[in-house]
């Protein structure tokens, strides 16, 4: 994939998808080309330090809305619902990534070793499996972190959205036609 364009001036993205859809890669390239700062909703969806324990959902939404506010340029990305919608009040361009179970699976077994997420790459290598069923079971359970979910809030978005079944090539742009 190569560098997408993007709109200079307020770029503020959010990115939502299955674990494994690309939505890191695709905040970094994103990122890389514009300047803009990412939020990689992990790092505030679950308490520090805790293994499996998730933060207080008012004070995760205040984290979101804090970073939207401080960075005039923005993506925020992750698989989190409610708080891809706390970015809502900034109008972001929404982005959908669905590249389907097979695709996720292979990106989530060729991930590098995420520094933010685990101690060591064995730690993340350890976690494998369950990331896997955890992927496979987006098709079908319920709530914020589904694909029920997901479209849900593609759906009830009144702003610019796009949706995507492959990370986007070099030509994808987010300028405003």
């Amino acid at each position: 994939m190569g560098v997408c364009r993007v709109a200079l001036g307020n770029m503020r993205v959010a990115i939502i998808g299955n674990s494994g859809s690309g939505k890191s890669a695709l905040a970094r390239q994103l990122a890389f080309s514009s300047g803009a700062a990412v939020l990689d909703l992990d790092t505030i969806a679950w308490v520090p330090g805790q293994v499996a324990v998730p933060q207080d959902s008012t004070v995760a939404a205040a984290a979101v809305e804090a970073f939207c506010t401080a960075n005039p340029n923005w993506v925020v990305e992750g698989c989190y619902a409610s708080l891809i919608a706390a970015t809502f009040v900034h109008q972001p361009d929404l982005i959908f990534l669905d590249p389907g179970v097979a695709q996720c699976v292979a990106n989530c077994r060729s991930r590098p070793w995420e520094p933010h997420k685990y101690s060591s790459k064995a730690e993340q290598d350890q976690r494998l499996a369950f990331l896997i069923g955890w992927v496979e079971d987006y098709y079908v359970r319920q709530g914020d972190m589904s694909l029920a979910g997901h479209a849900a809030l593609l759906e009830a978005y009144a702003g610019a959205k796009q949706v995507f079944h492959s990370l986007p090539g070099p030509d994808f742009s987010l300028t405003k036609p």
